[in-house]
């Protein structure tokens, strides 16, 4: 009961804080640190993040059909993905050690905060994702690799300082972060399959990881719902001040 419990409000955190700007990563961080399974591996973290994923694919289903024929938008997103991927392969081992340490990510959830609150100072446009902000986002989502700063929050910022229209920059944003979750589940995956100790540190069996990944995406659903609403009615920075109180606290008490 307590590891259903345990799989059950971490797939609610990432639900929550997957699409709304307040970093998924660091809530996992923070859920595993107070839930006493800080050193449950990756597994798990990855599976629920497939589930916000399924939760994209069902909310853009027609802008994901037509990738096939429009291969402009989806060249976008392909050179979106490449500075996280760049990242992650050159720093992957500095990286990793940081979910694991809940102070870090107290801080960067306050630097998240701060960017959130400057977005309130830039104006509004009703520019489409040219290359060159695909790419500016891009390298956004790459500081996002770091436990505590909003992958969305961070896309979105950059989207808002090219004048990017709300509906096109909540669009190109969640959409740009399939290439990189999927490539996470297949490197997890290939992992578990080899027998990696690190890749099943986390010890749950494929029902947990089903159940996680099927709450995780319907609750998911529903905050990026929540997400667009905010983006269309300028209260997108109101998610700031939030995110610097949950890492002052998260300083205060880890």
């Amino acid at each position: 009961m307590r590891e259903f419990l345990n799989v059950s409000v971490l797939a609610v955190l990432q639900g929550v804080a997957e699409f709304l700007p307040i970093s998924s990563s660091g809530h996992l961080v923070i859920g595993q640190h107070f839930l006493g399974v800080a050193e449950s591996g990756m597994r798990l973290d990855v599976f629920l993040h497939m589930g916000t994923l399924l939760a994209v694919f069902a909310y853009y289903w027609r802008r994901c059909l037509s990738l096939a024929t429009d291969w402009r938008y989806a060249g976008k997103i392909l050179l979106s993905a490449l500075p996280a991927i760049a990242v992650y392969f050159t720093f992957k081992r500095r990286i990793d050690p940081l979910f694991e340490n809940a102070k870090m990510v107290g801080a960067l959830l306050m630097f998240t905060g701060a960017v959130l609150v400057g977005t309130r100072y830039l104006p509004r446009g009703s520019r489409d994702v040219s290359w060159l902000r695909a790419l500016w986002m891009g390298v956004l989502q790459a500081v996002a690799l770091l436990p505590g700063v909003s992958r969305s929050g961070m896309t979105l910022a950059a989207a808002r300082s090219g004048r990017v229209s709300p509906e096109a920059a909540a669009e190109f944003s969640f959409l740009m972060s399939a290439p990189l979750i999927l490539g996470g589940v297949l490197l997890e995956v290939k992992d578990v399959l080899a027998g990696d100790e690190a890749a099943v540190a986390d010890g749950l069996g494929w029902g947990m990881l089903a159940w996680g990944t099927v709450l995780s995406a319907a609750v998911g659903y529903f905050s990026l719902v929540l997400l667009v609403r905010a983006l269309k009615g300028k209260w997108f920075w109101c998610f700031g001040p939030y995110c610097i109180l949950a890492g002052l606290l998260t300083l205060c008490f880890t």
